[in-house]
Parts: C-alpha cells; structure tokens; sequence
C-alpha cells in the first residue's frame, strides 16, 4: 500500500500535473491562471510523487476550486476523492458555506458522488462542456 499525504503547495508545482492531465496539447504556460499566487493550493502525494493538484479561490464565505488534476497514469485509484475530501473538510472548518467548481460535464458523476449539485449554468469553452457545480457546506 502506497503511502498518501496531502499538503499545502507552491502554486508552480501545481502547472505540469495540470497540463500533462487536462491539456496535453498546450505548453505550461496556458495552465498558469492569473491569480495563482492568490489562491491556496493542495497537492496529494502517493508515495514520493505528486499526482493530484487543486487550487482554492477564497471570496468571502464562498470558495471555488480549480485546476483540479491528477496525473494521467493515476487516474481510477481514488486520489481525486481524497483530494476533494479534503478540501470539502478544510473549506467547512475555515467557515466556507459554499464550496464550487466549473466541471467538465463528463466529471459531473464524480462531484455527485461527493454531494455536489449541478446547477443551470452552462457554457462551451476550448471544446469541452462545462457547468457550474456546488456543495452548501
């Protein structure tokens, strides 16, 4: 059994787990979000190696999470949901109320089995579909 730990991160570790997971085809720089340095950032490690990253932008008692990613060859071992656990109990001890996500609408199953809710904002960007969930906490 691997060994997991989940810690706060710098931001730029957060870049090739997000790239090399949700866009292959584009460099490090068109992961990189504007406010990066504004956010909080988490990384789970399985064993020595970072594998799942999200990023955490604080407005209020409303938090949205972004860039949530782990490594292709990771994908299906669970880290995602330990990861999103996680932030889940983090945001609700920091008096977060509502915790969201702009998901991909084929990652909308995943988020439901957390108690995400979908909500009617939709939209297309980069050749993906995309809703609104979110998590009152």
């Amino acid at each position: 059994m691997v060994s997991i730990q989940i810690e706060q991160i710098h931001p730029a570790l957060t870049w090739r787990i997000r790239q090399e997971a949700m866009y292959p085809d584009k460099t490090l720089n068109d992961v990189k979000l504007e406010h990066d340095h504004d956010g909080i950032h988490f990384g789970l490690y399985a064993g020595d190696q970072l594998t799942s990253v999200v990023s955490l932008f604080e407005d209020g008692d409303t938090c949205q999470f972004r860039k949530f990613a782990t490594l292709p060859e990771s994908q299906g071992k669970g880290y995602g949901g330990l990861l999103l656990v996680h932030i889940i109990n983090y945001n609700r001890k920091n008096g977060i109320k509502k915790l969201y996500c702009n998901a991909r609408i084929s990652a909308t199953a995943f988020y439901t089995k957390y108690g995400f809710r979908q909500t009617n904002k939709t939209w297309t960007d980069k050749g993906f579909d995309f809703v609104i969930m979110e998590l009152a906490l």
